[in-house]
Order: structure tokens, then C-alpha cells, then sequence
């Protein structure tokens, strides 16, 4: 694929390394149980990208390591220039000089999640420094008119299993996922940073669309859902996304998916791929290890 990547702006955003979060009181699941459960943030030293998002006694789970910018208005940049695939270095600290991988952006939160190896979580410690490699945004296919790129490095986007077959882009992808289960994140008027949920919470739908079978780090396609400027229902459209937070107890919500590819015209066509995965183009995560 032809991209404008000759011209992208490559520069550095910084934030460091959150703590796990907690509220005041009990969550109350989508079923009205009370719930204390593991939720956003900090360093999770066991769960990784290629893992299951479905059986972690968890909320909203970040796999990996949570970062983000104390100021408000400076982590808006750290968000926005931060894509997928990003190379992300410790900066301070005693992992100080450790590098790993950008992962996924998680709204709301506002947290940009980063792999990296076992060795590297021992070290790390909330408020240590990270730096990000950015480049990606701005990003476009130049012989595709009508297909929107976003929040993905492109050197990822090349390692992708994407295919050209007449006028439409093939794109493999772990799970095909109706728009009409997608939560939490609609109505956002921009893409370009956060994530929105796939709800878990219909039986039928679920086993229908094997979505008890998704990974952090899955590839997958929203069918009937433009994101172009912003999060809408449209019949035709597919949107392509990485799945960066795990299952949730809350109504509305559920696994995360932060876009990389659009398309309003129904260009992109999704295809299953088992292999559709970060972890596995980029070897993090569960494939970091040899697994």
C-alpha cells in the first residue's frame, strides 16, 4: 500500500506510570450484583496482549502497563500523537533505559497502554517516566479514497494481513463484530484517541459472533460502523480496531476497541484470520515469550 509516510512528523510525548485506580464504593454489574474487581491503571504484571479478555476476575482490565500525563491539557497530546505500535522508552526509574510497545489508547480513563517484558514490569514503579516515539498521526493510504487511517504506527500497518482484491481492502481480523452491541464510546466526535465497548452481555449474540474467544490485541472489524468523524451506525460501513482493554461488569460497556482503519463506503472487507493480532506482527505480549 502507498502511504504518505514520508511526510509524518516523528517527535516525543511523555507521561509516566499511573497507579491502579479505585472507587469509593462497589461497582453494580449490569445483573445488579455489588462487585469489587481489579479495574483501570498501574503495572499488571500477569496479563498480557494475546491473552483472553473474557475470564479475568477484572473490570475494564489495561493489560501491561497504564500511562498517562498528570496535566490534563498536556495528556490530550499524550493520547492524540500516541499510535499503536509506537516504540515507548523508560526514562526514569529503575527500568530506566527499558523499551516497549504502545498497545492501545483506553477513553474516558484517558490511559495509553504499553507492553513490555517481564523483566522490565519487576522494575517499574507508578510516576516513572515514559517516553513515546510518536509518529503515525496524519497518517493516509494514498490509493485508497474514503478509507480513514488513525491511531496505528505504520510500520504495524504494513505487517498487517492486509490484501488488495479489485476495488476493495481486505483486511484479516480475529472477530466480525455487529454494531448494533458496540457501547460505551458512542457519540464521541473523534477518533483519533480513546476506544469504544463491545458489549458482552446477550448470550446469543456472543456465541453467534465467538466473541467469548477474543484476545487483548485482536484485530477486529465493526460491521455498520463509520468512524470517520466520530462513532456512528451506518449500513455498509466497517471499521477496523484493536481490542486494548479487557471485558467489563458494567452496563454498557465491555472489551475496548481503539480504531485504525474506516471506511463509509464498505472499501474495507473484513476476512477471519486466526493470527490477527499485535502481539503476533509485532512479537509482544504472549508471543514476546515464544508462546
Amino acid at each position: 500500500m502507498r502511504t504518505n509516510v514520508e511526510n509524518l512528523v516523528r517527535c516525543c510525548v511523555v507521561g509516566e506510570v499511573t497507579q491502579h485506580r479505585a472507587g469509593q464504593f462497589y461497582q453494580i454489574t449490569y445483573d445488579g450484583r455489588p462487585v469489587r474487581l481489579p479495574s483501570v491503571g498501574g503495572i499488571t504484571y500477569n496479563v498480557k496482549v494475546g491473552d483472553p479478555v473474557w475470564h479475568w476476575e477484572a473490570d475494564h482490565l489495561e493489560p501491561g502497563v497504564s500511562c498517562k500525563n498528570k496535566d490534563k491539557d498536556e495528556n490530550i497530546a499524550f493520547n492524540l500523537y500516541a499510535c499503536i505500535g509506537n516504540r515507548v522508552r523508560v526514562v526514569s526509574g529503575d527500568a530506566k533505559g527499558a523499551v516497549g510497545v504502545v498497545t492501545g489508547k483506553h477513553g474516558g480513563i484517558e490511559h495509553v497502554i504499553c507492553d513490555f517484558d517481564d523483566e522490565t514490569l519487576g522494575k517499574l514503579l507508578p510516576q516513572d517516566k515514559v517516553l513515546i516515539e510518536a509518529f503515525g498521526l496524519g497518517l493516509e493510504l494514498l490509493d485508497w479514497e474514503g478509507v480513514s487511517v488513525m491511531n496505528i504506527d505504520p510500520e504495524l500497518l504494513g505487517k498487517m494481513n492486509i490484501r488488495k482484491r479489485g476495488k476493495r481492502l481486505r483486511v484479516g481480523v480475529a472477530a466480525v463484530v455487529p454494531a448494533h452491541i458496540m457501547g460505551s464510546g458512542l457519540g464521541a466526535n473523534d477518533c483519533h484517541r480513546g476506544d469504544y465497548d463491545i458489549q458482552l452481555f446477550d448470550e446469543e449474540t456472543v456465541e453467534k459472533y465467538g466473541l467469548k474467544k477474543l484476545r487483548f490485541g485482536d484485530v477486529v472489524a465493526i460491521q455498520d460502523a463509520d468512524h470517520s468523524y466520530g462513532r456512528i451506525y451506518k449500513k455498509g460501513a466497517v471499521s477496523i480496531g484493536v481490542v486494548v482493554h479487557g471485558r467489563c461488569v458494567v452496563s454498557g460497556h465491555g472489551p475496548g476497541v481503539t480504531t485504525i482503519l474506516t471506511s463509509p463506503n464498505g472499501v474495507i472487507q473484513p476476512f477471519m484470520d486466526e493470527n490477527a493480532n499485535i502481539g503476533y506482527y509485532l512479537k509482544i505480549g504472549r508471543w514476546r515469550e515464544g508462546k
